[in-house]
């Protein structure tokens, strides 16, 4: 491959690797401006907890914006879904599990409701999911209008959103101080993001597509082990592993997954590069539609989950602007306004992103008003900087 072609290929992979480089930028920056209280150990962990319940949202929202729709509806069902769940568990003494359960078929119901008129009668999703946020919002008052505020005084529920993975190997007297289990999760995680690396590129190579120079590739798998192994040492320094970030990553795998290596997922980022191509082609685009609506609903209540565990209570302010943190966190990863480009795990970089700003404007007593300008800032110049791309590519 001569110079030229390399230095094209690199292009057309800077969308992908610019918000890894901005999130390490974001965090030496906050770090050297809040004297390292940003990068201190109870800060990341605080930060990534904050960032489950917006991460789970971005997953689901990434794939209903790759086909071309949007979910206003999202931030309020989690909410509601959020105060269902401490109903529940207070007023009914439901197990947890089983609360879990059926908070999470409600999500998929209202998700599948929502994209029924999208799908089935060509209403769009705007409107179908503007009616959703103001359904959802209702509901989330009338379920807290007795009470207010609903206080959730179950330890077993409260430790999804507030605990830590148990350290198995606690009682050794080997790295005294550290959360052993999170430094071996690290470890195997370091090496099997090496070794996907390597079978991607030695996967590539088989059907002849084109490839980063090695020492690019090399550079690039360095810095992913660098900043993993840097993340996983300073979570070992304080409680380990939260269960909500556990959940976070595994609902990234799961659907990652699903969006890369299935039929499914093909299918779905056809519709949303061509949707009369699809159909033309066989897809059924309909059903489709109502099941990227419908896992939107299902995380939505996982995502109301997790935010009303971390508060161990729900409000009838709960899910106010989720929505919008998570379409910013969708469109900072890297997920096309237009439809049909986007990656799982490029929102999950997003989300920390969008939600490491938050946290360090906040550690630097940054006005609130201020705040919102520059988020605002930050969307579109993503959203920009998308557009070009696309336009240069072309």
């Amino acid at each position: 491959m001569d110079r030229t072609a390399i230095q094209a290929l690199i292009r057309t992979k800077l969308r992908d690797y610019a918000m890894y480089l901005a999130l390490v930028l974001i965090m030496l920056v906050f770090s050297i401006l809040t004297g390292g209280s940003f990068i201190s150990s109870r800060n990341i962990a605080n930060l990534l907890n904050q960032t489950g319940y917006i991460a789970v949202l971005a997953v689901g929202m990434t794939l209903i914006i790759v086909i071309r729709h949007i979910d206003l509806s999202v931030g309020f069902l989690s909410g509601f879904l959020g105060a269902v769940a401490a109903v529940l568990l207070t007023r009914f003494q439901v197990p947890v599990w089983l609360t879990i359960v059926i908070v999470l078929a409600l999500g998929a119901v209202a998700g599948f409701i929502t994209g029924a008129p999208v799908a089935l009668l060509g209403i769009p999703a705007f409107v179908s999911s503007l009616a959703g946020w103001l359904i959802y919002r209702g509901a989330l008052m009338l379920v807290t209008a007795a009470t207010g505020t609903i206080i959730i005084p179950n330890e077993t529920f409260n430790e999804i959103g507030n605990g830590f993975i148990p350290d198995l190997f606690a009682s050794t007297q080997f790295l005294p101080g550290l959360h052993k289990t999170t430094l071996l999760i690290g470890i195997v995680v370091i090496g099997l993001s090496i070794l996907a690396q390597i079978l991607d590129r030695k996967r590539k190579l088989e059907y002849n597509f084109e490839v980063l120079p090695v020492p690019v590739d090399i550079g690039k798998a360095v810095f992913l082990t660098g900043v993993i192994a840097y993340i996983t040492w300073i979570l070992a320094g304080y409680n380990g592993l939260s269960w909500t970030f556990v959940i976070m990553i595994l609902v990234v795998v799961v659907f990652d997954f699903l969006a890369r290596k299935t039929v499914l997922g093909r299918h779905i980022f056809a519709v949303g590069g061509n949707p009369e191509a699809a159909e033309l082609s066989g897809i059924n685009v309909k059903k489709i539609t109502l099941f990227v609506f419908s896992s939107m609903g299902l995380l939505s209540g996982l995502s109301g989950i997790l935010f009303t565990a971390r508060l161990k209570s729900a409000s009838p302010q709960a899910g106010t602007l989720f929505e919008l943190d998570a379409i910013a966190a969708c469109y900072i990863g890297g997920v096309s306004a237009a439809g049909g480009i986007g990656s799982i795990t490029g929102s999950l970089v997003g989300a920390l992103v969008y939600m490491s700003l938050m946290n360090g404007m906040n550690l630097l007593g940054t006005d609130i008003s201020l705040q919102y300008v520059i988020r605002g800032l930050v969307l579109v110049g993503a959203v920009i900087f998308d557009v070009v791309s696309r336009k240069r590519r072309a």
